[in-house]
Parts: structure tokens; sequence; C-alpha cells
């Protein structure tokens, strides 16, 4: 039987980050400072091993605790990989803190990390993109099962397959999580009790919050202790009085918070609460020992809630032994979205100013967008994170809530480089929509464009003379007909925050911008764009006027991993937009605006007239040789497969 005071040697990883024949990139969390010793083991060729200090350039050590500290390996190789082959690896750990235990690789601290039958985890990386898995929206509480784990699954049924030239070819490239890795302002309250106990166990270091607002305690530990600390958050949120012409303008005289997500009473405050959450929905190793139990003095209500959530959560972390395999064979590319940092994330210019306006709003994006930057950034794109980056994450994560931290959260809101790309062959480009936005400037409360036109000039220029482009868009480009016209028109009453306004056509310059990107006459032939945050699945083939044979455009969302959107209502949606926006409406004709010719995929075995798959899952995307999808698919977390086909008889234009 296990001490469940007893703190493992690594908490969370290996994750397989931006893997290339001659770097990888891969990300650990672990009890203490270690040494680290690489080896791999290529099918063909010669095997190698790597042997890593940390604080050097190839193996950073950022410690944000007694027992917390991570390991970040950059390591540069003498001889590239071979492509397309398997990998087999072996990763250990020399502890600081008990160096008489010797090695230990993950037959000590994840026996559970390799696939029935292999000895030791591997990875391939591929010459070209001939299978990925996708998705966004992994909320733990979502009552329903994991993506990531239907994920698992799969990569599982392929190693009984064999590694044969099939399975070979079926091996996905990559996983890319296209945002929403964390709900961070939608916390379960088991969850949230996890976290406090897991900062205590860690040793996490605390941060002052006392001068940020009168009404929030002085510092973190006082946080935690407070009666309103569970499903209470919004009586922390700054101060209504202090700040009401700011307030009205934002919310047209409605007494909301800055941060809007319907269920945000446990929202994540501290970078300690932060950082926690990321090893918790990553990793079953710190869930050992943690009581889920109901914490005291709750309302029979929020006791109520908190128990229904305690189930769910329980069933959560059943399957994170999966997650933590999957995560350790697959590279893994991530963006975030809004609930990575708060619901609404700069929505438009008036919640900006009202939310960077004020020290403790700001202090919590701040401690979010940290967070990103160590969990999920850097493994995307780590030589953007220079030097005086990592060493201003240091000193915060040391003593965070000192002038250090807010100095450097400062930096991170100027930070222009979380998009990125991976070459691939087709090539992945990553766009960051949540940073770089395009403001409006004809009213505050309208939304902001997904991308101003710096980023379309810089993704037009990152286009030039390809043949094909995989394009990861948090935002589909290309959405619902009739859901965005719900939210144009919402925003048209000034009400844009009520339906999440927020899609590329909603602000003039950003949809022209992507349009013409599209339409130039050097841009790619094919465009694969991968997309999530609605919390249902689609896919559309779309055909651009003004361009004689092309480009191809595939649009392809998958949402969520673990959330779906309300049934019933989407029913309705999906009924209605087909039989307003259908070839033979007058209303179809009449709204027509960017000449552009959409044409459906319909789920197969959906019920007549249906073409959003509503089930979590994780998207299975096959490609052919030409760098375009020849089957579309979903894994749902029943074990099912579904398919999209395409419904040439269903074409509009648009």
């Amino acid at each position: 039987m296990p001490d469940p005071a007893y703190t493992p040697p690594v908490l969370a990883g290996p994750i397989l980050r931006r893997m290339r024949p001659e770097q990888l990139t891969i990300w650990v969390a672990t009890r203490a400072p270690a040494k680290v010793r690489l080896e791999l083991y290529p099918e063909s060729g010669e095997p190698q091993s790597i042997g890593l200090v940390p604080g050097t350039s190839e193996l950073q050590l950022l410690s944000a605790g007694t027992n917390l500290h991570y390991l970040l390996l950059n390591v540069s190789l003498d001889k590239q990989l071979p492509l397309d082959e398997w990998v087999s690896y072996r990763l250990s750990l020399l502890m600081e803190d008990d160096e008489e235990a010797g090695w230990q690789d993950h037959s000590v601290w994840a026996p559970d990390l390799t696939y029935e039958g292999q000895k030791l985890p591997g990875f391939m990386i591929k010459s070209r993109l001939g299978t990925l898995l996708h998705g966004s929206c992994r909320k733990p509480h979502y009552d329903g099962g994991d993506g990531l784990v239907a994920a698992d699954a799969h990569l599982q049924g392929l190693m009984e397959a064999g590694r044969g030239p099939k399975a070979r070819e079926q091996w996905p490239a990559v996983l890319v999580m296209s945002g929403d890795q964390v709900y961070a302002d939608d916390v379960a309250g088991p969850m949230l009790k996890a976290i406090h106990q897991l900062i205590n166990r860690l040793g996490v270091h605390g941060e002052k919050l006392g001068e940020l607002e009168s009404r929030i305690p002085p510092t973190a530990e006082d946080l935690f202790a407070h009666h309103d600390t569970y499903y209470k958050r919004e009586n922390f949120l700054p101060n209504l009085e202090k700040n009401r012409a700011l307030w009205m303008v934002l919310f047209g005289g409605v007494e909301k918070p800055i941060f809007t997500a319907d269920h945000a009473h446990n929202h994540l405050i501290t970078l300690s609460e932060f950082l926690c959450m990321y090893l918790l929905i990553w990793s079953p190793a710190v869930w050992q020992g943690l009581s889920v139990e109901a914490p005291e003095n709750l309302s029979a209500e929020h006791a109520a809630l908190y128990e229904k959530e305690r189930k769910v959560i329980e069933g959560f972390v059943e399957g994170l032994g999966q997650v933590r395999r999957l995560f350790a064979h697959l590279p893994v590319a991530m963006i975030f979205d809004d609930h990575d940092v708060t619901d609404d994330w700069n929505l438009n210019r008036d919640w900006e100013e009202t939310a960077y306006s004020h020290p403790f709003s700001r202090r919590i994006i701040g401690n979010a967008l940290a967070a990103y930057m160590l969990n999920q950034g850097w493994g995307n794109r780590p030589e953007v994170f220079e030097p005086k980056y990592m060493e201003a994450l240091h000193q915060t994560l040391a003593a965070p809530g000192t002038p250090a931290h807010d100095a450097f959260l400062d930096d991170l809101y100027d930070f222009e480089k979380w998009d990125y790309l991976w070459p691939t062959d087709p090539p992945l480009i990553v766009l960051d929509t949540r940073t770089r936005r395009w403001r409006s400037e004809s009213a505050g409360y309208k939304p902001s464009g997904l991308l101003d036109w710096e980023a379309v000039t810089d993704l037009q220029r990152e286009l030039r003379g390809r043949d094909s482009v995989m394009l990861v868009s948090a935002a589909p480009i290309f959405g619902v007909k009739l859901i965005e016209t719900l939210q144009k028109l919402m925003t048209y009453l000034g009400k844009p925050l009520m339906v999440d306004a927020e899609y590329w056509m909603a602000h003039p310059g950003t949809a022209d911008g992507i349009l013409n990107v599209f339409r130039h006459r050097k841009t790619p032939d094919r465009f694969t764009i991968l997309s999530g945050d609605v919390h249902y699945s689609f896919v559309y083939d779309v055909e651009l006027r003004g361009r004689s044979g092309g480009p191809d455009i595939w649009q392809i969302c998958s949402s969520g991993i673990k959330n779906e959107f309300p049934a019933s209502l989407l029913s309705k949606l999906d009924h209605l937009n087909r039989w307003l926006y259908s070839p033979r409406s007058p209303l179809n004709w009449l709204t027509r605006r960017r000449g552009m010719k959409v044409i459906p995929r319909k789920p197969e075995g959906m019920p007549h007239g249906r073409r959003l798959l509503n089930a979590s899952g994780i998207g299975l995307v096959e490609f052919d040789e030409n760098g375009g999808p020849k089957r579309i698919s979903q894994l749902l977390t029943t074990g099912e497969q579904v398919f999209f086909s395409r419904r040439e008889n269903e074409a509009r234009w648009d």
C-alpha cells in the first residue's frame, strides 16, 4: 500500500513537445532538481545517450517550491534521428534529494508509461503529416468521457497491430491541442480543494495579494483559508464602486464581473493555483493521497454541487494514466484560447481597458499567462523565450507577489511570439488569435478582430511559396452561419458578451484580411484549418470565388475533448441553420457576403438534417500524398468512430 504522503520523483510528464530529427523538446515536472540521462534507441542506426545537468541551455531548471521543479529539455543531437522509424527512449533521473537511490527511469516513477508488450516508451518523427489527432476544450468536471483517453486507446490499437508498414503509416505525426487545455475560470470545488492540498504538499511559494484590491486577503494562504474561497470567489473581485464608469461602459449598466464565465465562482487567482491545476489535469501521480472530501461550512446548495462534481472528478482521475502515456508517445502542439486564461479574454477594447486597468484582474490574467508560458508555450517554440524571460520567470516563481512578479507580467503582456510554425510536411502553422487582436475603432463594445493587420501580413509572408499548409485557429475561420448571424445581432444590440461574439467575420478588417490571404495569387493550393472552441464538431469544404482552380480549403472543427454543447439547443440550431440557409433558401441568397461556396460534411449515422456532431472525443485526420485530407473522423469517448462525408448537393454560396 503506497504511503499517501509520498511525493513521487516525477510529478508530471514526460510530455513530448517539438520533436525534430536534430533536436528534441521534452517537458517534465519533478519533486527535486535532477540530472537527466536521455537514451535513444532508433530501429536502425546507433543508440545515443545524452547526459544533461540542470542550469544549462539544454536542461533549464525552474523551481516553484520546495518540491516543485520543472526540467525543460531542449536537446541538440550529434546524430540526427531517422524519419518514419520507431525510436524507443529511456528518460532516467538522478534526484538531488535522493542520490543514493541512483538513476531512476519510468519503471520506478511511472510503470504504466508504456504500451502493453513494450519495455520503453517511444515516438516517431514523420517525414510528412500522414495522420494527426486534434481537439480542444477539456473540462475536467464535465460529466462525460475524456477524448485524450480515446486518443490513447487509438494508439494502443495501433500498437497491438504491430509496428509494420501499415501501423507506421497510421501512427499520428502530432497531437494538436487548439485551446482550452485548462478551464481556469470554471473550476470544480473538488479540483480546487485538490489544488490547495497539492500547493501545501509541494511547498509552492506563496503570493502577496493585499495591495491589489481592498477585498482580497493579504496573502495566498489567507485566501485559501477564507470562508468565501469555495464557490464565492466573485466576492473578491475588483470593487464595483471604484470602477463604476468603466463597468457601465463595458456592461451597459449590468453589474457583471470582469471574469464573465457563468461558473467563475472558483476562478483561479494565484500563480500557485494555476501551476498545480496543470499538474492535476495531466498526471495521476500528484493525486496520490489527496482528499476530495467536501470542505466544512459549505451551504446545502454548494455541498450538493460539490458531491456531484466529486464523482465526475474521480472518474476523470481514473483516465490520467492513459493521458500521461499519450503525451509520452506523440509530439504535442498547444495554443491557448480564452478558458486557459479567463472567459471572454480580450473580447473587445472595453474589456481590455477594464481588465488591465485594475491591478487585481491584471495580476490574475498575468498569472494565467505565466503558467501557460511554462506549461504550454515554451515547448512550442523554445528559442523565442530568451534568457531574460526565463530569468524573470525564475524570479517570479521564487517570490510571487513582488515587484519583480508584476514587471515580468508587464513583459508578457507585450510578448508577440506565441504563434509558431513546425516544419512538418505540410507545415503546421499555429495562430495566436488572443493577444494580437484588431480592436474596433468605431465602438469599444464591438468584438475585436482575431488577428490584427500586422499578424495577417506575417501570416501571408509565412505562406508564400508553399503548396499546402495546416493552419491552426482556436476559433473556426468558417463557422456555422446561423450562429454567427445571432452573434452579429447581439453585437448590434450592444451585448456581445451574452453570446461570446468571437468569430473571424465579426471584424471587417480581419475578415477581409484572412480572405485576401486565401485569395492571394501566391497562397498555397491546399489549406487544412484545424479549430475547436465551440463545443461541437463539424467539417466544411470551402471554395472561394475569384480564383480559378483553388485554393482547396477544409475547415475541420473538433470540440470538445471533454465538453459538449447543450444538446437540445444545438439540435434546434442545427436544423434551423440547414433550413434557413439551404441552397434554395431566399434568405441564403439575400445574406451572401464573401463569395464562398460552402459544402458541408455530414457525420455518418446522425439523424436527417444534422450536420453538427455533439459528442466528446478527439479528431482524427488522414491525409493524401498532396497534403489534403482523405478521411476525416471523430473518435468518440464511447469507442465509436464517426466519419464525415461530403454532401455536394447541399452546397451553398455565402
